[in-house]
């Protein structure tokens, strides 16, 4: 999308989804689902629901129709999606921007008691800001790991892409993902020239979640795609990054 844009791109993989084994914390998912011990099962990810699907089939075949017996809140189209694809309907959804916040304000809409087991499907990294907030509203969470975000098998184009940004080689970095914020500090071999680099280029970021791992970094987006998604970042990107480069590069190109 961004080379029919006219860029040259840089491509640097930041991350690979590395599957978790069987835990226990999965097996007593499973368990306490089917007692109906389970008042509320929150999915963040289509792939963190299709993977709960299939190892909690692994554990009981029936997992997957029990799902459609228990309340769910879905982060954002991708959730609904895959349990579109198991044939669960009545999910509530989270509204844009699918943050945390945006989490908890539809868990906020139930009025669930203190006490209430809450189950939630984590993603590739865990979300201490969710998690503390189900635990300050006094609910019983449970935390489900199907995956995590690991280094790619070859970081080598991830530490030349920290060395081109370091150089000044690169106009704008785009990030589509937090973890890929963290992955990059991790490889390079000097974090903050590298912070300090970035602040003399373009960055955009994907959305809100993303912004927030940038700006745990002392960085500000320069441009923060509504709504989170490819298509329109790179639509922000044809229409404003040559602006922003200009002014971040004193009216030259790097």
């Amino acid at each position: 999308m961004l080379t029919r844009q006219g860029a040259a791109v840089l491509r640097a993989p930041a991350l690979r989804e590395a599957p978790l084994p069987r835990s226990p914390a999965l097996l007593e998912l499973v368990q306490r689902v089917e007692r109906g011990e389970v008042a509320l099962l929150i999915l963040l990810t289509g792939i963190g629901t299709r993977a709960l699907a299939a190892a909690g089939a692994d554990v009981s075949p029936g997992f997957p129709a029990l799902l459609a017996r228990t309340r769910i809140v879905a982060r954002g189209p991708k959730p609904l999606a895959a349990l579109r694809e198991l044939q669960v309907a009545g999910a509530l959804p989270v509204p844009a921007p699918f943050t945390w916040r945006e989490v908890l304000a539809v868990v906020d809409g139930l009025h669930l008691a203190p006490g209430t087991r809450v189950a939630v499907q984590e993603y590739g990294a865990p979300n201490p800001a969710l998690l503390e907030g189900l635990a300050e509203r006094g609910l019983d969470v449970l935390r489900v790991a199907l995956y995590r975000w690991a280094l790619p098998d070859d970081t080598g184009p991830l530490v030349e892409a920290s060395a081109a940004l370091c150089r000044g080689r690169v106009d704008i970095a785009v990030f589509t993902n937090a973890v890929q914020v963290e992955h990059l500090c991790q490889v390079a071999p000097d974090p903050a020239a590298l912070v300090a680099a970035l602040r003399r280029s373009v960055v955009a970021s994907i959305g809100p979640v993303c912004s927030e791992a940038l700006e745990a970094h002392g960085l500000t987006p320069d441009l923060e795609a509504s709504p989170p998604k490819l298509g329109p970042l790179v639509t922000l990107l044809a229409a404003r990054g040559a602006t922003l480069i200009a002014a971040k590069r004193g009216g030259s190109r790097a």
